[in-house]
């Protein structure tokens, strides 16, 4: 077994072990070719503060598109808002309660959001 097989362990987790000698590992395509349309698209806006040392941040979760395209919509948020934050997963982090502001600039923008939780 060669050491690049060894350093990508990680990525197997999931996968039950296989008695198959001639078993090679493909890793799904998980990455969308293209972003869906801001009217298609079905966000959810929240407040969280959990694992997070008691600091309150708002939570866009939701988005269906590229690492891109939800990259740079994270990147409008947090210059509207004008404060920092974090794109990963899937999901947008604006630090701050801005829950009222976020969702008023996605709708002004065409998205489809909704304020979800308390």
């Amino acid at each position: 077994m060669s050491k690049r097989k060894d350093k990508d362990w990680k990525k197997r987790l999931g996968v039950v072990y296989s008695t198959n000698e001639d078993f090679d590992f493909q890793e799904p395509d998980n990455e969308q070719t293209e972003s869906l349309p801001p009217k298609q698209q079905q966000l959810r806006v929240s407040l969280d503060k959990k694992s997070r040392g008691g600091k309150q941040v708002t939570l866009i979760t939701g988005f269906s598109g590229t690492e891109e395209d939800l990259k740079s919509l994270g990147k409008w948020l947090k210059t509207k808002c004008g404060v920092g934050g974090n794109t990963k997963e899937g999901e947008i982090l604006i630090q701050g309660d801005l829950r009222d502001k976020v969702l008023e600039l996605l709708k002004a923008e065409g998205y489809n959001a909704k304020k979800s939780g308390g």
